[in-house]
Order: structure tokens, then C-alpha cells, then sequence
């Protein structure tokens, strides 16, 4: 095993008390393990109760879900219930009616879904408000057709409808809801019994999402279970998710050259200040014989890079990832695979990320949408690897990303998107909440609503001075279904950005309007 020293735990403590004192979130929570299982862990903050969070505290995990879904579904194919290169329609009949971007396009497979390549948009806005739909809503939006980005098979892009896909194949094969196979098949054999998809089934105190209102924080309704739950429905615990995590490092185990020999002893020499607590050697060990879902080759595939992402879809990376089943890996110089999942939903963020060759990972939630905790895990593990593995050398942060050149290739967006972008020039111009809710999709108002939208785009357009009426200086685009332009103003350009979700109809699930400096004030700063 390797150790622990009680100053890196310390270090990460403090990572996350600063969190909570600068505004980022009302609580923080983090936990630490090795192939032992959970070693450490601290809060800060209000959970809600007047009590600072702790290992057993209930926060939503989002994301993480997708883990647990690939899981489900290794399973069954484990089992010979299903192929992984089986179309969706084998299972989702309500597939054929969607018609594909081109002649020679394959239907999605499972693998195309698990692995993010089915060749839909990426969909967050859309997707994380869409957990509660029923089976046959998500079948109408399936006969009302979808966008695509790219050929099936292709490309990578994060979709949560294609996770959504899987749960109904989990569905189909089994009979049974896929919430109900997942926590039998998959969490109680584990014994990660606080991790639930609804929070009525919680032991734990369940903490209530927010979101900043101004000065202050708004609290979010919680969203209860449906056909998109395999996408990110879970909630758990920090001491259910590092068992999680133990129980997937644990597939490499003696498979990689030992790190750290000099630090033998597995305990935790000591405890951080504050709110942080030991567990000590062994607690949270994961499973028993007989009891895993997937047998040891299932958990290193789904740790393997199966799909490359490209350097651009991941701006803050600052080594090269790849997309598994329902985990991000990535490749460090030093260490070998880091492997690792983030979660965000309205009001909450968790990050899950863990080195296979040594065993030790990080667990972090917190209460604040948007409030990307996983910058803080990312940072934590480094602190624990520097700590604990003598040749470890930690990345040098991203630089600032700034405004790029117009790309080449715009043109290459869909028809659909234009569309959009000439309604939102005129919804700009005129603004009207009834035309507005025309052309976006109903998680814009539920994400920022119309009155605050109104607002900031009417203290954008005078900051800058800008003629909505003008002719765009400059366009963008990621994607056939994502645009960003520039207009000119006085004081300034105006930043208009919009994203479609993966609805046939177009509409726009990303609305951003900001007032930035001119380019040449840009490039002075």
C-alpha cells in the first residue's frame, strides 16, 4: 500500500475550506482513498441542517450515474444477454423513425452510446433537465427526429441522450427499470447502500442544491426518477463513492510496476486539521466473493480510452484523454492512466478521479450549480500523488484560454442552426419572453430565468454600445449544431453564443450574451 502523510491531507482540506470561504459553494466535501478503501475525509460549510458535511453526507453525484450505468449494462453482455456492437433499434424501437445525417450512416450501436460516439450534440443544458420524462415521452422525442453532429462512429461528443438510449436497453433486455436492475445488480452487491436514485430512499441527511442569486444562494427543487436517471440520477455518499472508485482501481492491482515502495504502511499517519477524518486501514473495502457485478476485464475496459477526445473539447486538460465506458481516462507521463468521471446537475457538482496504478483517488461534491468541484479534486490528487509517489511531477495549470480567431469551416454548421441564429438576432433586437420560449428549449428560463436574461443581455448591449441590428465581425463554430459570433459596438463587441439540443426542431439549448473588450484591447491585456 502506499501512504498518506498527514500534511497532503491537510493540503486538501484547505483546498476545500477556501472553497466555501471565497463563495464557491455553501458546503464542500472530500474523501480520499487507496486500495484499501476510504482513508480520509473533511466538510466545510452548511449541509443545511446547521451541520458541516461529512463522509455520510447525501449529495447528488449526476454524472458519476454513468459509471454505474456502463456497469449495468458490461453486465448483461457479460452474460450473453446482448452484443455491445447490437444497433439501438435491436431495443429502442422507436429509433427507426429517426433519420440519419447521411445515406451510409450506421444506426448507433451500444458500444457508439457507451463510448460517446453515437454522433449526437453534446447536450448538458438539455439533458440535465430531463431526468423525470417517462419511457414513452423520450420515445415522442425520438419520432419527432434528432440532429446529428457527426456520422455515427466517428467522433467523440459528450451526449446524455445516448446514456439515457442505454438505460432503455438495460430496460428491454431485462424487463425490469433500469433503476431497479442497477441498485440490485450493481450497488447492493457492493454494499454502497446509501447511493439511490431518489432521495425519499436516502439514509442520510440529503443536502439541497443551489444556485447563486445575486449575493445570495437560491435553493433548487430536487427532480425525481425516469427514463433519463442512467444519465445522472444518483445520489451518494463520499464514503459510498470512494468504495466505488476503490472497487474499479482495485482491477489493476498487480498489474503495473509498485509506486512509492517507500511508503509502505497503508494507514494514514496522522489527521488533517479541522472538519478532515481518518478511517485507517481497510475501511470501505469494496465487495466480497462473489458479489461484483463485472469480473476484473469488464473494470479495466471500462478504464481504457476507447474513443480520443479531441484537445479542444477539453480546453483545461493538460494531458490527453480519452472517453471509456461511462469514464474519462487520461494519460499521465508519471503515473500511467488517471481515471475519472465529473457530475453537474442544477445545483450540485461531484468529481470522482483515481490513479489504477497506484490505487489512490479522490472523491469531492458540492451544493452550487456550476460550481466545477472537479478543478479542486484534480488539484487534490495531485497534492496525494506528490505526496505519496516519489517520481510525480504534477502538470503546470492550463494557461488562460483566450478569445480565438474566427474558425474555418462555419459554414459547416447545419441549417437548422442558422435558423437559430437569425431567430436569436431578432429575439436580441426585440426581446419577447413569448418569442423567446419559441425558439429555446425549457431548460433556458429554468437555468436563468427570462427576467434575469433580459436584464444582463440589456446591461451587455449598453456596456459596449453594440447595434443589434449590425452584421456579425467575426463567427465560430465546434460543431454543426454550436455557433459563437461577434458584434461590433463602440466600447466593445457583443459575444453571442448558442448551442441546438438534439431536438430535429432546432431549438437552442445554450443562449450566452457578454460584453467583451475589442480585440486589440484583448491582446494589450
Amino acid at each position: 500500500m502506499t501512504a498518506v502523510t498527514a500534511r497532503a491531507l491537510e493540503a486538501v482540506d484547505a483546498l476545500h475550506r477556501q472553497r466555501v470561504e471565497s463563495g464557491v459553494a455553501p458546503s464542500s466535501v472530500w474523501g480520499v482513498f487507496d486500495r484499501s478503501g476510504l482513508i480520509a475525509s473533511g466538510g466545510h460549510g452548511d449541509r443545511g441542517d446547521g451541520a458541516t458535511p461529512d463522509a455520510d453526507t447525501v449529495y447528488r453525484i449526476a454524472s458519476c450515474t454513468k459509471s454505474v450505468t456502463a456497469t449495468a449494462l458490461l453486465g448483461l453482455v457479460a452474460g450473453g444477454a446482448l452484443s455491445l456492437d447490437a444497433p439501438v433499434t435491436d431495443f429502442v424501437p422507436a429509433f427507426a423513425a429517426v433519420r440519419l445525417p447521411t445515406p451510409d450512416s450506421p444506426v448507433p450501436t451500444v458500444r457508439m452510446l457507451l463510448t460517446m460516439s453515437a454522433g449526437f450534440p453534446t447536450d448538458d443544458p438539455w439533458g440535465d433537465r430531463q431526468e423525470s420524462v417517462s419511457a414513452a415521452e423520450l420515445d415522442e422525442v425520438l419520432r419527432a427526429g434528432l440532429l446529428f453532429d457527426s456520422v455515427p462512429g466517428t467522433r467523440f461528443a459528450y451526449s446524455n441522450l445516448g446514456y439515457a438510449l442505454l438505460g432503455r436497453v438495460v430496460s428491454a433486455v431485462t424487463g425490469e427499470q433500469f433503476t431497479r436492475f442497477a441498485t440490485e445488480r450493481v450497488l447492493r452487491p457492493l454494499g454502497l447502500d446509501d447511493t439511490v436514485f431518489a432521495a425519499a430512499d436516502a439514509r442520510g441527511h440529503v443536502v439541497t442544491g443551489h444556485r447563486r442569486d445575486g449575493d445570495a444562494w437560491e435553493a433548487l427543487p430536487t427532480t425525481g426518477p425516469g427514463a433519463f436517471s442512467p444519465i445522472g440520477g444518483l445520489f451518494s455518499t463520499v464514503r459510498d463513492l470512494a468504495r466505488w472508485g476503490t472497487w474499479l482501481a482495485a482491477a489493476f492491482d498487480g498489474s503495473a510496476p509498485p509506486f512509492g515502495a517507500d511508503h509502505p504502511d497503508p494507514t494514514v499517519t496522522g489527521t488533517p486539521t479541522g472538519t478532515a477524518t481518518a478511517t485507517g486501514s481497510g475501511a470501505g473495502t469494496a465487495g466480497g466473493p462473489g458479489t461484483d457485478p463485472i469480473g476484473t476485464a469488464d473494470r479495466r475496459a471500462m478504464q481504457q480510452a476507447m474513443r480520443a477526445i479531441p484537445a479542444e473539447a477539453l480546453p483545461g486538460s493538460a494531458r490527453g484523454t480519452g472517453y471509456g465506458f461511462g469514464l474519462f481516462v487520461e494519460h499521465d507521463p508519471f503515473v500511467g492512466p488517471i481515471v475519472s468521471h465529473s457530475g453537474g446537475y442544477p445545483g450540485f457538482s461531484a468529481h470522482m478521479r483515481w490513479s489504477t496504478s497506484s490505487g489512490l483517488g479522490v472523491v469531492a461534491f458540492e451544493n452550487a450549480t456550476q460550481a466545477k468541484v472537479s478543478v479542486a479534486a484534480g488539484q487534490a490528487l495531485d497534492l496525494v500523488l506528490a505526496d505519496a509517489v516519489p517520481a510525480f511531477t504534477a502538470p503546470p495549470a492550463p494557461a488562460a484560454v483566450g478569445p480565438r480567431p474566427a474558425a474555418p469551416g462555419t459554414a459547416a454548421v447545419l441549417p437548422e442552426t442558422r435558423a437559430a441564429q437569425g431567430a436569436v438576432r431578432r429575439l436580441l433586437a426585440d426581446w419577447s419572453d413569448e418569442r423567446a420560449a419559441t425558439i429555446c428549449t425549457p431548460n433556458v428560463p429554468m437555468d436563468v430565468p427570462w427576467d434575469r436574461r433580459r436584464a444582463a443581455v440589456t446591461q451587455a448591449v449598453e456596456a459596449v454600445d453594440v447595434d443589434l441590428t449590425a452584421e456579425p465581425v467575426a463567427e465560430e463554430s465546434a460543431s454543426p449544431t454550436h455557433l459563437r459570433w461577434w458584434l461590433p459596438g463602440a466600447r466593445g463587441r457583443l459575444r453571442v453564443e448558442i448551442r441546438l439540443a438534439p431536438l430535429a426542431a432546432g431549438s437552442v439549448q445554450t443562449l450566452l450574451v457578454r460584453a467583451e473588450p475589442a480585440p486589440s484591447e484583448q491582446a494589450s491585456v
